[in-house]
């Protein structure tokens, strides 16, 4: 990472690309911690241009509008020190992909969708760092435009984790259509999110937490107008009952107003937040909860430092699934260090990257999960056990890419799941990628017996050349043959593998 001077700091970025608000957050980070340079927020609401399962026009437009803003204050950071994460919209919208496209070609860097539960865990992490180091259980809770996260953890450790699909946007306009508030609105409102809560009611209550905070701009938007000196972090049930009388007694959001310490742009959501935080306090049991700045934005940040200190949560979640599927370390090892010796080799010639090799090595160490199902098609079963777990850390590109190394790393290539995932380079990067796990699996029987061979591969484009020590192939004549095999197969996805 490029540093100061000092040799003790650096510039990370983070974009949160929520459904009712994007968020921009530089930081410098001094010996681990976080000092915010530049913070900026725009009210883009996505999730209210989602109508019958699709992006609107003006939504998208508002979406692209607001990434090329905050694409000229991201030209000062370095490419690999930003990282931009979706939710629930971005999860939900049927035309998210093209949004992402585009928006991607706008910003100048990829965006990466997370799955609601890696939201909550990067909620968690944001809220953590905000908060005491001490010992005690914290249920964190997240209100959003499309969907709620809560998680329970202690210290900077997650236990549980969930996101329900209500939030401040869509309870808005569902219930509360034109600006306009009335009682029996508000009352579907709590209902309704009351309802959703049942799922998660029992085990939440049944793990237990010493204390309760509220992340969001709806917990702190209901802070503020519940403590008219707008100095008080703290919201209690019996407050949250004298604002659910104020507001039911106004006809429409304009009348909001009234609130000096209410933003302008939150108005319209009060109401909706209001309801949802009135049926968490209910259905949880809970009587006070404190508030807290700490958000997605800043896990994010936190997520990266972990990941430049060797401290990346991908690492821990590659070696839990190894674990819970029984995958043989050995194996898994010995194809992983085959698989980077394969990757040094062909790094430069191939235009490979870091993120590359790290894809690389955990397909490497997952390849076997599937035999945990059965060994017929084990590489299908991994295929899908990786793409359908929660995996802590990975975007929901980053996992179904790994997932198809997994599937693609034997017998017949399957081609058309590239074809219909990627394009270009992207495409390119990781048909590559599958040929280099695929040439490394192919030794781990032999390597147990009399250690890794001596092999050179050179690669110039589709082709790549294995050469091997004189008579290693002839003393080897079942490795041989695979390697034939291996040609046809690699033939069929463009690939001319030439052995030597």
């Amino acid at each position: 990472m490029p540093k100061n001077s000092d040799d003790k700091s650096t510039i990370l970025a983070a974009v949160d690309l929520g459904s009712n608000s994007f968020h921009l957050l530089i930081a410098k980070i001094d010996n681990g911690e976080m000092r915010p340079i530049l913070s900026k927020r725009e009210r883009v609401q996505l999730a209210a241009g989602l109508q019958q399962g699709l992006l609107n026009d003006d939504a998208f437009a508002r979406g692209l509008h607001c990434l090329t803003q905050f694409r000229q204050l991201l030209n000062s950071v370095e490419p690999d020190h930003i990282r931009v994460v979706g939710t629930n919209t971005l999860r939900a919208a049927k035309n998210a992909p093209d949004f992402i496209k585009q928006g991607s070609e706008a910003l100048g860097h990829p965006i990466q969708t997370i799955s609601g539960r890696e939201e909550a865990r990067l909620v968690y992490l944001g809220v953590a760092h905000t908060l005491a180091d001490d010992q005690q259980a914290r249920l964190v809770i997240d209100i959003g435009g499309g969907s709620t996260e809560f998680i329970i953890g202690q210290q900077f450790e997650c236990k549980l984790l969930e996101s329900l699909h209500m939030g401040c946007i869509t309870y808005r306009d569902k219930f509360f259509p034109d600006g306009e508030i009335s009682v029996s609105g508000f009352e579907k409102a709590y209902r309704k999110a009351y309802q959703e809560l049942l799922n998660i009611r029992e085990i939440f209550r049944a793990n237990g937490w010493d204390e309760v905070v509220g992340s969001s701009g709806s917990f702190n938007a209901i802070a503020r107008v519940v403590n008219t000196d707008g100095n008080s972090e703290l919201i209690t049930r019996d407050g949250l009952e004298e604002l659910k009388e104020k507001i039911c007694s106004f006809n429409s959001i304009e009348e909001l107003k009234i609130f000096e310490n209410l933003r302008a742009d939150r108005r319209s959501t009060l109401p909706s937040g209001l309801a949802i935080c009135i049926a968490i306090f209910d259905a949880l049991e809970i009587k006070r909860m404190r508030t807290s700045n700490g958000a997605l934005r800043e896990g994010v940040v936190y997520e990266l430092i972990g990941r430049f200190t060797h401290e990346d949560v991908r690492e821990r979640t590659i070696t839990a699934m190894m674990t819970r599927y029984q995958v043989n370390p050995e194996t898994a090892s010995r194809v992983e260090a085959f698989a980077r010796q394969l990757f040094a080799q062909s790094q430069k010639t191939w235009c490979l990257k870091k993120p590359d090799s790290e894809l690389l090595s955990w397909a490497a160490r997952l390849h076997e999960i599937g035999l945990s199902i059965a060994h017929s098609k084990f590489h299908r079963h991994g295929q899908y056990l990786i793409e359908h777990s929660d995996l802590a850390g990975f975007s929901f590109t980053e996992q179904r890419a790994l997932a198809l190394l997994v599937r693609s790393h034997r017998r017949k290539f399957p081609l058309a799941l590239f074809d219909d995932e990627y394009s270009g380079k992207a495409k390119q990067r990781l048909l590559r990628l599958s040929v280099l796990l695929r040439l490394a699996v192919l030794f781990k029987y032999v390597a147990p017996i009399e250690g890794t061979p001596d092999i050179k591969v050179t690669v110039d484009g589709p082709s790549c050349t294995l050469s091997f020590q004189k008579n290693w192939l002839k003393n080897h004549p079942l490795t041989f043959a695979e390697l034939e095999d291996e040609q046809r197969y690699l033939k069929s996805a463009g690939f001319k593998l030439t052995i030597k």
